[in-house]
């Protein structure tokens, strides 16, 4: 899929640049031409005689290089590429791309490309969840910047947490589908997965058995055919696919607010096990049996529900909206029925039954319901009833 393709690499000032070295070799594994940019700071983790060895190509670092610019050469490097890619994206980088700043050759770049722009945040997990930085990613991602990452792990200060850059391979996978010449290239569509968890206390929660499996390979099969996925995903067991851009929640508030945020989208299929309900009078702290044998009263309220919500906007509503029904009888009669209350194009209706093994497992028996009837479908492994869905997401967004 890369054989051929050209990669401009700019590699930013972390101790996470130690990566790109061996993201450059997969790169050149997979047949990509890659051209690296080293800013400053990234000097101060590798060299450009390491990068420029294993890119089998000129590292580029400065600006004013008299051979380069006498034929205006950061425009030429700007324009050459398929793709440019910033790894790792720190959150000094991210604040200058953000704020459009060109003082530098890796900024100059960004500023003069006409490609599309691939970003892997690496940096302190405080860093990363500071609101200047958060601010910065809304930014980026409304000008049309990709995101892989970051991950949570083990940071090279010795915290823990988000902020960790993407691996090489996961990165691969990111620019692959960023590349993807297939039917779905430059669409948006906005992907939900997971349960939520809905607290009744800091310590316990309301959820449900939902994997977040079939999600998961729905956002695979729709970045596979290129297109630009937003993946917003509750506490889910199954990992989000690489190569989508991931927002986590916890609860149906969090989600609806993230998927209000990541519209506008030419499509939006909700595939998350939404709680309908969450406790309206959640404890603040623990909540521990006082011996009188007596359970506490719990009081709930109705969840905003997100599918009819994005059904029914007046502006901004995705060509396409598409939503699940986990039932456990009346399968059919009761997706109909959702199908007409929420508003939405198409219903995937599916039994839930202990029995089936379907909530939490491997595999899947869908029914697609539309305008234009229901179809049946096999009971199939989860990853293709993915990409059924998405060649025919395709098909009605052609």
């Amino acid at each position: 899929m890369l054989a051929g393709k050209r990669i401009l690499l700019i590699i930013g000032g972390g101790i996470a640049a130690y990566k790109s070295l061996d993201l450059i070799r997969r790169l050149r594994e997979r047949g990509a031409e890659v051209r690296p940019v080293l800013t400053h700071a990234a000097e101060e983790f590798v060299t450009p005689l390491s990068a420029a060895a294993l890119a089998g190509a000129k590292a580029y670092r400065a600006l004013f290089d008299l051979t380069d610019e006498a034929e205006m050469g950061h425009i030429q490097l700007s324009r050459a590429a398929d793709l440019v890619v910033v790894a790792p994206a720190t959150a000094d980088f991210m604040a200058k791309m953000a704020g459009g700043h060109a003082d530098d050759l890796a900024s100059t770049l960004l500023m003069a490309t006409d490609k599309r722009v691939l970003i892997a945040p690496a940096m302190n997990v405080r860093m990363w969840t500071h609101p200047a930085t958060q601010r910065n990613l809304a930014t980026l991602q409304g000008d049309g910047i990709l995101t892989v990452g970051p991950n949570d792990g083990d940071m090279a200060c010795g915290e823990y947490g988000p902020g960790r850059m993407a691996e090489p391979l996961e990165i691969v996978a990111a620019i692959e589908a960023a590349l993807a010449d297939g039917p779905l290239k430059g669409r948006h569509i906005v992907v939900t997965s997971g349960p939520t968890h809905e607290p009744i206390d800091p310590v316990r929660y309301i959820a449900n058995r939902s994997s977040g499996a079939q999600g998961s390979a729905i956002a695979a099969a729709l970045a596979g055919l290129g297109a630009n996925v937003t993946f917003i995903t509750g506490p889910a067991s199954v990992p989000p696919p690489p190569g989508v851009h991931v927002i986590r929640v916890e609860t149906a508030a969090q989600m609806l607010a993230a998927v209000t945020v990541a519209l506008p989208a030419e499509a939006a299929i909700f595939a998350a096990a939404v709680a309908d309900w969450r406790v309206a009078n959640a404890a603040g702290s623990k909540m521990k049996k006082d011996g009188s044998g007596r359970a506490p009263a719990l009081e709930f309220a109705e969840n905003p529900d997100i599918l009819a919500t994005v059904s029914k906007l007046t502006k901004g509503r995705p060509r396409l909206v598409v939503g699940f029904a986990a039932e456990t009888d009346d399968v059919l009669t009761n997706a109909t029925a959702k199908r007409a209350r929420k508003g939405c194009d198409w219903i995937v209706a599916n039994d839930v039954s202990p029995g089936t093994g379907i909530m939490g497992g491997t595999e899947n028996a869908v029914t697609l319901l539309s305008e234009a009837g229901a179809e049946t479908w096999p009971r199939l492994p989860k990853d293709e009833v993915a990409r059924r869905l998405a060649a025919r997401i395709a098909e009605a967004l052609a």
